[in-house]
């Protein structure tokens, strides 16, 4: 019931004259009662009609989502439930009194002899009826329009939800496949020799990174030392870290010069590449006979060399990063490396590693774990820098790629 039914209702009895007022009293049953009383109940097959004498009736719906909507508050000389003398539908509302009311309680079998005696009540009431279905009707079309652009809204979120599911699987996959590409292009086991052991570990930020390594054997008792990182994350770093790593294998065949390694991968990138990209680099040649390691740093961070007077030394060079600008050279540099010796080679996701307090893991602290682990086989200083590292970072989530290449010369 809408407050437009109860303003057809209050004009509908105002209407009524004398004599049919006081026949529908004389069928009628007054009744009083106390605020909060519930006479009709919603989805209840009832069959009394009221009229209200004194007093005030809140008529009220329950809603699908549990909640509740007022259609309207009654008062004296409205009145209600006048559907259920005609048919068996159910209460379409609940009318529940809001202070002390006083009624006329008209029943079913008591209205049907009422209205054959008064064939004007029962035109009035028929409009009434008419009136009430043709209200009821509107605000049932009202309530599926409504319904239907929310079913509608619904159902195209839904649709927006599945394709942005469906291309986040997509990236996904795409991820998971150039994650596995990446994998494949770093060496599954670096290759060791009776006096030089290698180990590596590489954690990238994201499911793919633009770090990696390589230790390459380059005949003639002659390795080449690899490190470099891709200015970039995700997918594009993945495809540029492969560039340039091929570039670097092949290249490392044809010259034992590191400086002209890199300066012909640094010029190649250029023919194959279209992208602002560039990367950070160390490479050097070790002579292992000698120990003699010729290296040039292009930007890299500064491989720290522990030797065995307990000594730490972070390598000197400057050099300007690959890719970027074709105008660039490099100067090379040289250490002698003895048994006892390692180097610790690690890209700046290491020292650049951050706590929960935004603080950064800094390169004095990866001294100190080095210098606690010094004289350690080249796997256990893997394991204790890793561990120092994600001990400072705590609950932080990585920011960088984290990689180590360390090197470790036996006695021969």
């Amino acid at each position: 019931m809408s407050i437009g039914t109860t303003t057809i209702i209050r004009r509908a009895l105002s209407d009524l004259d004398e004599e049919t007022l006081i026949q529908l009293k004389s069928v009628a049953e007054r009744k009083k009662y106390p605020p909060k009383t519930i006479l009709c109940n919603q989805g209840q097959i009832e069959h009394t009609f009221y009229v209200i004498v004194e007093g005030n009736v809140a008529v009220s719906q329950k809603l699908e989502d549990g909640s509740e909507r007022l259609l309207s508050i009654l008062r004296n000389n409205d009145y209600f439930g006048e559907m259920s003398l005609v048919d068996d539908s159910p209460r379409i509302a609940d009318a529940v009194t809001i202070t002390d009311t006083t009624v006329l309680e008209v029943t079913e079998a008591s209205f049907d002899r009422f209205v054959k005696q008064s064939p004007s009540l029962a035109q009035l009431i028929t409009k009434k009826i008419l009136a009430t279905a043709r209200t009821r009707d509107q605000l049932n079309i009202k309530e599926l329009l409504v319904k239907n652009e929310e079913l509608e809204k619904a159902y195209n979120d839904l649709k927006e939800a599945q394709e942005k599911l469906i291309e986040q699987e997509r990236i996904q996959r795409e991820l998971e496949l150039a994650a596995d590409m990446q994998k494949s292009l770093l060496p599954a086991s670096l290759p060791q020799f009776p006096n030089y052991h290698f180990e590596a570990y590489l954690r990238p930020a994201r499911d793919v990174g633009g770090d990696f390594y390589d230790v390459i054997d380059l005949g003639n008792d002659h390795v080449g030392l690899l490190i470099a990182d891709v200015a970039d994350k995700g997918i594009h770093a993945a495809l540029f870290m492969a560039v340039v790593r091929t570039l670097f294998v092949i290249e490392s065949k044809r010259s034992l010069s590191p400086a002209e390694v890199a300066l012909r991968v640094h010029h190649a990138l250029f023919s194959v590449t279209t992208t602002d990209s560039f990367v950070t680099v160390f490479y050097g040649v070790l002579h292992r006979p000698t120990g003699k390691l010729s290296y040039v740093r292009a930007s890299h961070d500064r491989p720290i060399w522990t030797k065995t007077d307990q000594s730490l030394t972070e390598l000197s060079g400057n050099g300007r990063f690959l890719g970027m600008l074709e105008d660039l050279s490099l100067e090379e540099f040289e250490i002698t490396v003895e048994p006892g010796d390692r180097l610790i080679m690690y890209s700046d996701g290491v020292t650049d590693a951050e706590n929960e307090n935004k603080q950064n893991y800094g390169i004095e602290r990866l001294k100190k774990a080095i210098a606690y682990k010094q004289n350690a086989t080249a796997d256990e200083i893997v394991k204790v820098i890793r561990q120092d590292v994600l001990n400072w970072m705590g609950s932080a989530a990585p920011i960088d790629d984290f990689t180590l290449l360390v090197m470790e010369v036996l006695e021969s």
